[in-house]
């Protein structure tokens, strides 16, 4: 239900609340296998109860996973280390705000993408509707952003956890299902959440009037019961980093790439710059949309360069190359 770091709440199947921690061997395998910890919310697990009175126990067992959606850990250890931050879910939810902060394209497209890594339904909440007013081109720019992403396949709902605006209809998409629902500080996640299930009384805060962008009120990604079926809450997320990707396989998670990519005359095209882009003329006859597209190659810069600092980190880190069979290279040696 939440991971801190050390301890982990756990619920059995008869609802009681258990306080574990985890054997040292699941620490080995995840750094084996670049994880920042070995337990996420809503993986499904064993435990040994140590002490029954304190209801306190050890992990003994953890299953194996449906799917996970993951970003890169944050600082340098995300060169190397895959931040999960929760599994076995049925649907993930990014959330963006109209206003303080005002909805960021680019954050969507990166939270879609690593949905898509994970074959994981997304869809797309815009809360604090109330906001917009009598705002024309405020509301001109969402129904813009709803009937891209609809277009896309990605539900979107509108909300207003001040108003009630739309709640009915979020909490109906959140029934009887696992979903994880993940944004920016400020955009009203948990209050979101509070306004479907008031006794879950999450902390809230305002954003900041200088920087307008929220303040940390979810510590630790807990799962909740809401609306007849479970919500990961997640800490708020300034950047979504995707997590080992390279950069020519990114356009396969653009949904409206995939119709083209096998018309690209190169295989390991990057829809950036090769001629013979088939993706590239879908964007000239507008059956990409420019802002899409846009998002893509700004998108792509980042994934370059994470992709190279990785490679660059474990040979220098692990001694290892990412190909097996690739020799390893000193990348300060000047020679040839």
């Amino acid at each position: 239900m939440r991971s801190t770091g050390s301890w982990y709440d756990v619920v059995d199947d008869d609802g009681e609340s258990i306080r574990a921690r985890v054997r040292g061997k699941f620490r080995l395998e995840a750094l084996e296998i670049d994880e920042t910890n070995p337990v996420a919310v809503g993986d499904r697990v064993a435990v040994r109860i140590e002490d029954e009175e304190e209801q306190v126990g050890t992990i003994t067992e953890i299953e194996p996973r449906e799917n996970q959606l993951s970003r890169r850990a944050s600082g340098k250890r995300g060169l190397v280390r895959e931040h999960v931050m929760v599994t076995n879910i049925d649907r993930a939810w990014c959330v963006q705000s109209t206003f303080g902060p005002k909805v960021n394209p680019g954050f969507v497209d990166r939270f879609l993408v690593a949905a898509e890594t994970r074959h994981i339904p997304a869809g797309l909440v815009i809360n604090k509707v109330d906001l917009i007013g009598d705002n024309e081109r405020a509301q001109e720019a969402m129904d813009f952003w709803k009937e891209l992403y609809e277009s896309l396949g990605y539900p979107v709902v509108f909300t207003s956890a001040e108003t009630g605006a739309g709640v009915e209809d979020f909490a109906a998409a959140l029934e009887g299902a696992v979903s994880v629902v993940s944004g920016p500080s400020g955009v009203g996640k948990s209050s979101l959440l509070n306004a479907i299930e008031p006794d879950l009384d999450l902390a809230t805060s305002e954003i900041g009037e200088r920087t307008q962008k929220g303040r940390h009120t979810t510590t630790f990604a807990t799962l909740y019961q809401v609306a007849g079926g479970w919500v990961a809450d997640t800490p708020g997320v300034r950047e979504w980093g995707l997590w080992d990707m390279a950069p020519e396989e990114l356009g396969g998670y653009f949904v409206e790439f995939v119709p083209f990519i096998a018309d690209c005359r190169f295989p390991d095209c990057t829809h950036a710059h090769e001629p013979g882009c088939a993706v590239q003329d879908a964007v000239d006859r507008d059956e990409i949309a420019q802002e899409r597209y846009g998002s893509y190659l700004s998108i792509l810069d980042t994934v370059a360069e994470s992709h190279q600092a990785s490679r660059v980190a474990r040979w220098r880190t692990q001694g290892r190359p990412d190909d097996p069979d690739e020799a390893v290279v000193d990348l300060e040696d000047d020679g040839d």
